[in-house]
Protein backbone atom coordinates (compact mmCIF):
# COMPACT_ATOMS: atom_id res chain seq x y z
CA UNK A 1 0.00 0.00 0.00
CA UNK A 2 1.71 3.29 -0.81
CA UNK A 3 1.92 6.21 1.39
CA UNK A 4 -0.40 8.10 -0.88
CA UNK A 5 -3.16 5.73 0.17
CA UNK A 6 -2.41 5.32 3.47
CA UNK A 7 -2.51 8.95 3.65
CA UNK A 8 -6.09 8.95 2.41
CA UNK A 9 -7.02 6.61 4.78
CA UNK A 10 -6.00 8.16 7.70
CA UNK A 11 -7.80 11.63 6.28
CA UNK A 12 -11.43 9.63 6.26
CA UNK A 13 -10.44 8.29 9.83
CA UNK A 14 -9.75 11.65 10.62
CA UNK A 15 -12.88 13.17 9.19
CA UNK A 16 -11.06 15.44 7.13
CA UNK A 17 -13.29 15.55 4.43
CA UNK A 18 -12.32 19.40 2.72
CA UNK A 19 -8.30 17.96 3.19
CA UNK A 20 -9.55 14.88 1.21
CA UNK A 21 -11.44 16.69 -1.35
CA UNK A 22 -8.98 18.88 -2.14
CA UNK A 23 -5.71 17.23 -1.78
CA UNK A 24 -4.95 16.22 -5.48
CA UNK A 25 -5.05 19.31 -6.37
CA UNK A 26 -3.03 20.86 -3.82
CA UNK A 27 -0.25 18.07 -4.78
CA UNK A 28 -0.43 18.68 -8.24
CA UNK A 29 0.46 22.07 -7.28
CA UNK A 30 3.56 21.37 -5.44
CA UNK A 31 5.00 19.23 -7.73
CA UNK A 32 4.51 22.23 -10.53
CA UNK A 33 6.03 24.78 -8.07
CA UNK A 34 2.92 26.71 -7.88
CA UNK A 35 2.73 26.11 -4.06
CA UNK A 36 4.73 25.49 -1.19
CA UNK A 37 4.43 23.11 1.40
CA UNK A 38 3.23 25.95 3.85
CA UNK A 39 0.81 26.94 1.86
CA UNK A 40 -0.48 24.74 0.43
CA UNK A 41 -0.97 23.39 4.57
CA UNK A 42 -2.48 26.59 5.47
CA UNK A 43 -4.83 26.38 2.63
CA UNK A 44 -6.19 22.77 3.36
CA UNK A 45 -6.47 23.31 6.78
CA UNK A 46 -8.42 26.60 6.54
CA UNK A 47 -10.75 24.94 3.89
CA UNK A 48 -11.17 22.20 6.92
CA UNK A 49 -11.70 24.88 9.45
CA UNK A 50 -14.78 26.68 7.59
CA UNK A 51 -16.29 23.45 6.43
CA UNK A 52 -16.32 22.58 10.90
CA UNK A 53 -17.93 26.55 11.04
CA UNK A 54 -20.69 25.78 8.68
CA UNK A 55 -22.08 22.17 10.07
CA UNK A 56 -21.50 23.87 13.61
CA UNK A 57 -23.45 27.35 12.34
CA UNK A 58 -26.11 24.50 10.98
CA UNK A 59 -26.44 22.70 13.88
CA UNK A 60 -26.88 25.91 15.75
CA UNK A 61 -30.14 27.02 13.68
CA UNK A 62 -31.18 23.06 13.34
CA UNK A 63 -31.02 22.52 17.22
CA UNK A 64 -33.43 26.16 17.66
CA UNK A 65 -36.71 25.05 16.85
CA UNK A 66 -37.43 27.26 14.33
CA UNK A 67 -40.93 27.22 12.47
CA UNK A 68 -39.12 27.69 9.25
CA UNK A 69 -36.07 28.74 7.76
CA UNK A 70 -36.89 32.51 7.08
CA UNK A 71 -34.67 35.70 6.73
CA UNK A 72 -34.64 39.17 6.40
CA UNK A 73 -33.90 39.00 2.82
CA UNK A 74 -37.56 37.12 2.87
CA UNK A 75 -39.43 39.79 4.25
CA UNK A 76 -41.46 42.01 1.88
CA UNK A 77 -40.84 45.45 3.43
CA UNK A 78 -43.02 46.72 1.01
CA UNK A 79 -46.08 44.85 2.22
CA UNK A 80 -45.70 46.46 5.58
CA UNK A 81 -44.70 50.26 5.03
CA UNK A 82 -45.73 50.61 8.85
CA UNK A 83 -41.73 49.07 9.88
CA UNK A 84 -39.00 50.91 10.18
CA UNK A 85 -37.06 49.18 8.09
CA UNK A 86 -33.52 50.39 9.44
CA UNK A 87 -34.28 49.32 12.98
CA UNK A 88 -35.04 45.67 11.99
CA UNK A 89 -31.85 45.62 9.65
CA UNK A 90 -30.14 47.23 12.95
CA UNK A 91 -30.57 43.78 14.75
CA UNK A 92 -28.59 41.77 12.40
CA UNK A 93 -25.90 43.23 14.25
CA UNK A 94 -26.59 41.75 17.32
CA UNK A 95 -26.17 44.32 19.84
CA UNK A 96 -29.57 43.95 21.58
CA UNK A 97 -27.69 40.47 22.76
CA UNK A 98 -24.72 42.07 24.49
CA UNK A 99 -26.76 44.74 25.70
CA UNK A 100 -29.74 42.50 27.24
CA UNK A 101 -32.20 43.74 25.51
CA UNK A 102 -35.43 42.43 24.58
CA UNK A 103 -37.89 42.54 21.58
CA UNK A 104 -41.62 42.67 21.15
CA UNK A 105 -43.31 42.31 18.21
CA UNK A 106 -47.08 43.12 18.49
CA UNK A 107 -49.44 43.63 15.56
CA UNK A 108 -52.39 41.26 14.06
CA UNK A 109 -52.02 37.99 12.79
CA UNK A 110 -50.13 36.97 9.19
CA UNK A 111 -48.44 40.87 10.11
CA UNK A 112 -44.97 39.19 9.83
CA UNK A 113 -44.28 38.98 13.34
CA UNK A 114 -43.23 35.23 13.63
CA UNK A 115 -40.97 35.70 10.30
CA UNK A 116 -39.24 38.58 11.65
CA UNK A 117 -38.78 37.20 15.19
CA UNK A 118 -37.30 34.25 13.07
CA UNK A 119 -35.09 35.54 11.08
CA UNK A 120 -33.59 37.49 13.86
CA UNK A 121 -33.50 33.97 15.82
CA UNK A 122 -31.86 32.55 12.73
CA UNK A 123 -28.57 35.32 12.96
CA UNK A 124 -28.26 34.81 16.29
CA UNK A 125 -27.81 31.49 16.00
CA UNK A 126 -25.74 31.66 13.11
CA UNK A 127 -23.51 33.76 15.18
CA UNK A 128 -22.77 30.78 17.72
CA UNK A 129 -25.90 32.51 20.07
CA UNK A 130 -27.18 30.36 21.99
CA UNK A 131 -30.93 29.94 20.97
CA UNK A 132 -34.09 28.33 20.81
CA UNK A 133 -37.45 29.30 19.26
CA UNK A 134 -40.66 28.12 21.26
CA UNK A 135 -44.63 28.86 21.12
CA UNK A 136 -45.94 30.31 24.38
CA UNK A 137 -48.52 27.73 25.22
CA UNK A 138 -46.25 25.09 24.06
CA UNK A 139 -43.36 26.43 26.45
CA UNK A 140 -46.36 26.38 29.36
CA UNK A 141 -47.14 23.00 28.87
CA UNK A 142 -43.88 21.76 28.60
CA UNK A 143 -43.42 23.60 32.40
CA UNK A 144 -46.41 22.23 33.47
CA UNK A 145 -45.79 18.80 32.58
CA UNK A 146 -42.05 19.39 34.18
CA UNK A 147 -43.83 20.33 37.07
CA UNK A 148 -45.75 17.12 37.55
CA UNK A 149 -42.53 14.88 36.94
CA UNK A 150 -40.84 17.07 39.99
CA UNK A 151 -38.27 18.48 37.10
CA UNK A 152 -39.59 22.11 37.39
CA UNK A 153 -36.54 23.85 38.08
CA UNK A 154 -34.46 21.74 35.69
CA UNK A 155 -36.87 22.55 33.24
CA UNK A 156 -36.91 26.84 33.74
CA UNK A 157 -33.11 26.71 33.98
CA UNK A 158 -33.03 25.30 30.61
CA UNK A 159 -35.20 27.73 29.20
CA UNK A 160 -33.58 30.28 31.37
CA UNK A 161 -29.98 29.87 29.95
CA UNK A 162 -30.37 30.60 26.34
CA UNK A 163 -28.64 33.66 25.17
CA UNK A 164 -32.12 34.37 22.91
CA UNK A 165 -35.38 32.98 23.81
CA UNK A 166 -38.20 33.73 21.42
CA UNK A 167 -41.77 32.89 22.41
CA UNK A 168 -43.91 33.21 19.55
CA UNK A 169 -47.83 33.63 20.08
CA UNK A 170 -48.00 35.33 23.65
CA UNK A 171 -52.11 36.21 23.98
CA UNK A 172 -53.48 33.95 20.63
CA UNK A 173 -54.84 32.10 23.66
CA UNK A 174 -55.80 32.51 27.09
CA UNK A 175 -53.20 31.23 30.25
CA UNK A 176 -54.42 29.83 33.66
CA UNK A 177 -52.96 31.22 36.92
CA UNK A 178 -50.54 28.11 36.92
CA UNK A 179 -49.02 28.93 33.80
CA UNK A 180 -48.97 32.33 34.32
CA UNK A 181 -46.89 32.40 37.40
CA UNK A 182 -44.44 29.86 35.41
CA UNK A 183 -44.08 32.21 32.68
CA UNK A 184 -43.26 34.59 35.05
CA UNK A 185 -41.13 33.39 36.84
CA UNK A 186 -39.21 32.79 33.48
CA UNK A 187 -39.14 35.88 32.33
CA UNK A 188 -37.97 36.78 35.74
CA UNK A 189 -34.86 34.76 35.67
CA UNK A 190 -33.94 36.07 32.49
CA UNK A 191 -34.51 39.78 32.71
CA UNK A 192 -31.12 41.41 32.83
CA UNK A 193 -29.14 38.22 32.22
CA UNK A 194 -30.49 37.25 28.62
CA UNK A 195 -32.76 38.59 25.55
CA UNK A 196 -35.89 37.57 25.15
CA UNK A 197 -38.19 38.01 21.65
CA UNK A 198 -41.42 38.23 21.99
CA UNK A 199 -44.77 38.09 19.52
CA UNK A 200 -47.70 39.00 20.58
CA UNK A 201 -51.66 40.04 19.30
CA UNK A 202 -52.40 41.88 22.03
CA UNK A 203 -51.91 45.30 23.01
CA UNK A 204 -49.84 45.94 26.64
CA UNK A 205 -52.99 47.21 27.41
CA UNK A 206 -55.15 44.02 27.13
CA UNK A 207 -52.30 41.79 28.37
CA UNK A 208 -54.22 41.14 31.69
CA UNK A 209 -56.66 39.04 29.63
CA UNK A 210 -54.17 36.78 28.94
CA UNK A 211 -53.53 35.93 32.15
CA UNK A 212 -56.70 36.89 33.72
CA UNK A 213 -54.52 38.60 36.61
CA UNK A 214 -53.60 42.51 36.58
CA UNK A 215 -50.67 42.03 38.70
CA UNK A 216 -49.11 39.33 37.21
CA UNK A 217 -49.96 40.76 33.41
CA UNK A 218 -48.01 43.93 34.88
CA UNK A 219 -45.47 42.11 36.59
CA UNK A 220 -44.22 40.09 33.23
CA UNK A 221 -44.66 43.12 31.09
CA UNK A 222 -42.42 45.27 33.64
CA UNK A 223 -39.67 42.84 33.44
CA UNK A 224 -39.88 42.54 29.34
CA UNK A 225 -40.02 46.20 28.73
CA UNK A 226 -37.47 47.60 30.74
CA UNK A 227 -34.46 47.35 28.15
CA UNK A 228 -36.67 46.52 25.07
CA UNK A 229 -37.42 47.01 21.50
CA UNK A 230 -41.06 47.55 20.95
CA UNK A 231 -41.94 47.08 17.13
CA UNK A 232 -45.73 47.95 16.46
CA UNK A 233 -46.71 46.46 12.97
CA UNK A 234 -50.11 48.00 11.58
CA UNK A 235 -51.04 46.21 8.32
CA UNK A 236 -52.46 43.78 6.02
CA UNK A 237 -52.39 39.93 6.78
CA UNK A 238 -49.45 38.08 4.45
CA UNK A 239 -51.69 35.30 4.37
CA UNK A 240 -54.60 36.91 3.20
CA UNK A 241 -52.11 38.93 0.46
CA UNK A 242 -52.97 36.68 -2.66
CA UNK A 243 -57.04 36.17 -1.82
CA UNK A 244 -57.54 39.92 -1.90
CA UNK A 245 -55.33 40.25 -4.45
CA UNK A 246 -57.48 37.34 -6.61
CA UNK A 247 -60.60 39.29 -5.20
CA UNK A 248 -59.28 42.77 -6.78
CA UNK A 249 -58.61 41.07 -9.64
CA UNK A 250 -61.98 39.27 -10.07
CA UNK A 251 -63.78 42.45 -9.27
CA UNK A 252 -61.97 44.39 -11.76
CA UNK A 253 -62.67 41.64 -14.78
CA UNK A 254 -66.60 41.60 -13.63
CA UNK A 255 -66.16 45.72 -14.10
CA UNK A 256 -64.68 45.80 -17.16
CA UNK A 257 -66.76 43.10 -18.59
CA UNK A 258 -70.03 45.46 -17.22
CA UNK A 259 -68.61 48.61 -18.92
CA UNK A 260 -67.95 46.75 -22.65
CA UNK A 261 -71.03 44.66 -22.93
CA UNK A 262 -73.47 47.92 -20.81
CA UNK A 263 -75.50 48.15 -24.70
CA UNK A 264 -75.83 44.42 -24.87
CA UNK A 265 -77.27 44.25 -21.34
CA UNK A 266 -79.51 47.39 -21.60
CA UNK A 267 -80.94 46.10 -24.91
CA UNK A 268 -81.24 42.58 -23.52
CA UNK A 269 -83.44 43.77 -20.08
CA UNK A 270 -85.55 46.05 -23.11
CA UNK A 271 -86.49 43.17 -25.48
CA UNK A 272 -86.78 41.14 -22.54
CA UNK A 273 -89.50 43.62 -20.78
CA UNK A 274 -91.46 44.09 -24.15
CA UNK A 275 -91.69 40.04 -25.01
CA UNK A 276 -93.41 39.45 -21.29
CA UNK A 277 -94.79 42.50 -20.30
CA UNK A 278 -98.24 41.34 -22.17
CA UNK A 279 -98.15 38.30 -20.85
CA UNK A 280 -98.04 39.36 -17.36
CA UNK A 281 -100.89 41.74 -18.23
CA UNK A 282 -103.62 38.83 -19.28
CA UNK A 283 -102.13 36.40 -16.20
CA UNK A 284 -102.40 39.47 -13.84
Amino acid sequence: MSNYVKLINNLELLKLEKIKENIDQYIDLINNKKKDVVDTLYELTNLEIELRNEKAIYGCVRTAGFPFLKTFEDFDFSFQPTINREQIIDFKNLRFIENKENIIFVGSPGVGKTHLATAIGITAAQNRNSTYFINCNDLIANLKKANSENRFINRINHYAKYKVLVIDEVGFLPVDPEGANMLFQLINKRYERHSTIITTNKPFGKWHEIFNDVTLANAILDRLLHHSHIININGKSYRLKDKLKIDSETSETIQNWLQKNYIFIFNFFDIFILTFTPFLVKVL
